[in-house]
């Protein structure tokens, strides 16, 4: 599996670019837009003077391989990211995660989208497996993850504290490459709804 940090995922409605400079205040104002959701359901922060630092560690990660962060573009403007997160070339496995998007794209075509071309770019690189971690809080991105197909393998119990001191249990799910065509399959048709 060789995943290309630099590579450009673009689909009918959204354009995943590999997360740069000329994204920052656009990634800056979406996360600003939702502070509930930071505050309580990830696991660290982007609001605030918070967002620096977020955004110096996501660039020590992808400088380290540990990370590629995409900017998640939709109608010519940074509204959100999403990432690829420890790459295993030798397992052949990554998870996707560290997704977010500003209220105003939620609900539509953009997360099918975005999972849509990150779930094909990973699987044509060679992946057999492709795993989420999600806050068994968060009944949203749950439920957002089951209904691509994935299955659920198990929660991780006080697997993590976050950045308010809470002690998060961590919901583990999965994609497997003999899966994926059926995945792919049932994406292609929600998307397709969206005209």
């Amino acid at each position: 599996m060789q995943l290309d940090p630099t590579v450009l995922l673009e689909g009918r409605h959204v354009r995943l670019e590999p997360l740069a400079e000329p994204h920052k205040a656009g990634l800056r104002a979406a996360c600003a837009a939702d502070p509930d959701t930071w505050n309580n359901l990830y696991p660290y922060s982007m609001l605030g003077e918070a967002f620096d630092a977020g955004w110096a560690r996501m660039a020590r990660d992808r400088d380290a391989g540990t990370l590629i962060p995409f900017a998640v573009v939709v109608d010519g403007a940074c509204r959100g990211m999403t990432c690829y997160i420890t790459p295993s070339a030798e397992n052949r496995s990554v998870e996707i995660g560290g997704t977010y998007y500003a209220p105003s794209v939620r609900g539509g075509p953009v997360n099918p989208e975005c999972k849509r071309l990150l779930l094909a770019h990973a699987f044509e690189a060679g992946a057999m497996r492709v795993w989420f971690k999600i806050d068994a809080i968060n009944a949203r991105s749950r439920a957002a993850v089951l209904k691509l197909g994935a299955t659920q393998e198990g929660i991780l119990r006080r697997d993590r504290i976050t950045w308010t001191g809470r002690v998060r249990d961590t919901v583990f799910l999965s994609i497997l490459d003999d899966e994926w065509p059926a995945v792919r399959e049932r994406l292609d048709e929600r998307l397709a709804a969206f005209g």
